[in-house]
């Protein structure tokens, strides 16, 4: 019967992982899809905030992962093109006593490794590389085809596949993607050696007109992340481009000194388009359902794997009270995740406008944000981080 097969995954990044392990605790069957081969090797830093800390944590991923995370002290906001420090945004002590759980910076990879380690250490979890899924058929059960012909059975599907999810088009096929007109640019540098503000321990914010520059470190500290987003660029798809540094100069010739300096110190840059996707009508179709950027992407204005891991904690408990009856179990998933998710992506759109305002604007933000105090503006994000 349907129910006794496995749930299904289609794509093995860092949403489908944490799925399959928060399944395979709850004692439910998955088996994780991968197009490639499991290696992440490449990959941009995250920040994870105090709520994906605290999943991780009760994932039993968090104690390995420690050692190759950074604990940053604050975060420090900057004036582009006066580079003026505006703010500081204290974490490290002050964030963990006052959510539970620490705020985090790694590399993907390093995120990544932890987590297949993880999947492939559980008894209920199964990885299967190689697999392309071009089509999806819903009877009793799912059964999924791979490019190659091959086909398997699972009792549901859950769509983890990304950005350019090949489960979306099945589940919302009259949705889009829409080029942003913006690009991101990543890079990593040694840390050692770096100047002030650079070398601090701290997460950089730089804000100014139509760009903005993140930095903080990342291999337990040995290496300093670095993503710059401008506008404009080329409209292409996948996130590991090879980028032109003086396409990427271009959209800095006005910032300050410092941070066009750090900029200039980077020998190689990747670029990624971004791109954004209206509302769906629905996350799921029956016993497929979405999660992660297949359903609900963010652009790299607020860091998203702050939001990832409590949608895999909805999904366990949901399915653990209804293993039998998927569709339901989906439904209500969506129900309780999709009102977070949207204020979630609805508030990196408002921080985005406040990044890159201009002219008089810029001027009233630079001036409100130091009239507030470090505790006031980390306690705007009391409903994001404070979650359990």
């Amino acid at each position: 019967m349907a129910q006794d097969l496995p749930v299904l995954i289609a794509g093995a990044g860092i949403g489908g992982l944490s799925t399959a392990i928060a399944l395979g605790r709850a004692g439910i069957n998955a088996t994780v899809l991968e197009r490639s081969t499991f290696a992440e090797e490449s990959g941009a830093g995250i920040q994870l905030g105090p709520n994906a800390t605290r999943i991780l944590r009760s994932l039993g991923v968090l104690d390995v992962l420690l050692p190759q995370t950074f604990r940053p002290e604050a975060v420090w906001l900057f004036d582009g093109l006066s580079g003026r420090r505006l703010a500081t945004v204290p974490l490290g002590d002050h964030a963990e006593q006052r959510y539970g759980a620490p705020y985090l910076t790694l590399h993907r990879a390093d995120l990544h490794a932890g987590l297949r380690t993880a999947a492939e250490a559980a008894s209920a979890v199964s990885l299967s590389s190689g697999f392309d899924v071009s089509g999806i058929e819903a009877r009793d059960g799912i059964t999924i085809a791979n490019l190659d012909g091959t086909t398997i059975e699972g009792s549901s599907l859950i769509g983890a596949d990304g950005l350019w999810s090949t489960v979306r088009k099945w589940v919302a096929p009259e949705a889009a993607l829409s080029y942003a007109g913006a690009t991101a640019f990543r890079t990593l540098l040694p840390r050692k050696g770096l100047p002030a503000p650079f070398s601090a321990p701290v997460i950089g914010l730089w804000l100014s007109p139509k760009a903005h520059l993140v930095h903080y470190p990342v291999h337990a500290g040995g290496a300093l992340n670095v993503v710059a987003v401008t506008a404009g660029g080329r409209k292409a798809q996948g996130w590991n481009q090879t980028a032109d540094p003086s396409s990427l100069l271009s959209g800095f010739t006005r910032w300050c000194k410092e941070s066009k300096s750090l900029l200039e110190r980077a020998e190689g840059w990747r670029a990624w388009s971004l791109f954004s996707l209206p509302a769906l009508p629905r996350w799921s179709r029956g016993a497929v359902t979405l999660v992660g950027d297949a359903a609900i992407p963010c652009c790299p204005i607020s860091p998203k794997a702050r939001r990832r891991h409590r949608g895999r904690r909805h999904a366990r408990e949901i399915f653990r009270r209804r293993p039998q009856r998927p569709r339901h179990a989906f439904r209500t998933y969506e129900n309780a995740r999709r009102p977070r998710a949207t204020r979630l992506k609805n508030t990196a759109r408002r921080l985005g406008r406040i990044y890159h305002l201009r002219g008089p604007a810029r001027l009233a933000r630079n001036t409100a944000l130091g009239l507030r105090s470090e505790t006031a503006t980390l306690r705007q994000f009391d409903w994001l981080y404070g979650v359990d």
